[in-house]
């Protein structure tokens, strides 16, 4: 019997599990996706695919779940150096152009990563578009959710649906990276009250990223976080070990390579699948 959400059940493993679930299937290609997704979850789902950004809308009589895919691969974050740690303090901006209204909306001083949110307005018209004609056609309760970068696209999804007057149920996140300011984040709070859910694997070093320095860090996370596992050291353990080679507390130069290093010696925490299996063990 396929898993099951429960809409009344804030917070719960089973609505975890699942989601975990579709943040899964959410790397696979659609042929292989599709099936599984009905299998599994009992979801009809659809590709949405522009340039480098995906997501699936799936749907049944009683949910409809929208699902942004990750870095290109479950097992890897190599691509997501940049967005995470070099251009980290040069891509956190006030959004401009289409999207620039709407984020406006989370007041004075907000700030936003300007890679997450590109990635976004690639792949937007089309999701709001499919998601737009479901709820029309049968209007149920909306999950967003993803891993890692489709984490990040989770929670700037949520807050563009909301703008456009489509009501978010919750949004639940798996090893998502911080997308903006903490004044940002504020907002992201007050918008959704109770209906953010981060699941962070405490070994698992990208929920701690984008960084700027090993002093200060401009960027925030929403408030409800979800640790699962055991701590492998915080991010200032995990920084500490290179920070005797900073200058004034500064990531530049080489030491951005030191600091991937270390992330990249503790990634297996980040891999969807460990998620998964912890979210399993979790009462």
């Amino acid at each position: 019997m396929p898993m099951q959400l429960d809409e009344a059940a804030v917070g719960s493993r089973q609505n975890a599990q699942f989601l975990a679930v579709a943040s899964d299937l959410a790397y696979l290609p659609e042929r292989e996706a599709a099936p599984r997704f009905r299998d599994d979850l009992g979801l009809e789902a659809k590709l949405v695919s522009r340039d480098n950004t995906q997501a699936y809308i799936a749907q049944n009589p009683q949910h409809l779940v929208v699902v942004f895919r990750g870095t290109e691969s479950p097992t890897s974050i190599d691509g997501l150096k940049d967005v995470l740690l070099t251009d980290a303090l040069n891509l956190l901006i006030v959004p401009e152009g289409r999207m620039g209204t709407d984020f406006i909306a989370a007041g004075v001083g907000a700030r936003f990563h300007q890679g997450f949110i590109n990635a976004l307005t690639e792949i937007w018209d089309p999701v709001q578009a499919a998601v737009e004609a479901e709820q029309k056609r049968l209007e149920r309760p909306l999950w967003v959710t993803g891993h890692s970068l489709g984490g990040a696209l989770a929670l700037l999804a949520g807050w563009l649906f909301q703008r456009k007057f489509v009501r978010v149920h919750q949004i639940c996140t798996f090893g998502a990276p911080m997308i903006g300011n903490t004044i940002a984040s504020q907002a992201f709070d007050k918008e959704f009250p109770g209906q953010i859910l981060r699941y962070v694997n405490l070994a698992d070093p990208v929920p701690n990223l984008p960084t700027l320095s090993l002093i200060a860090n401009e960027y925030g996370h929403c408030l409800t976080e979800v640790p699962l596992g055991t701590a492998m050291g915080g991010a200032g353990e995990l920084f500490g070990q290179i920070a005797s080679k900073a200058v004034d507390g500064l990531l530049k130069g080489s030491l951005l390579d030191d600091v991937w290093g270390v992330i990249l010696s503790r990634v297996d925490g980040h891999f969807i699948v460990n998620y998964r299996a912890l979210i399993e063990k979790k009462g």
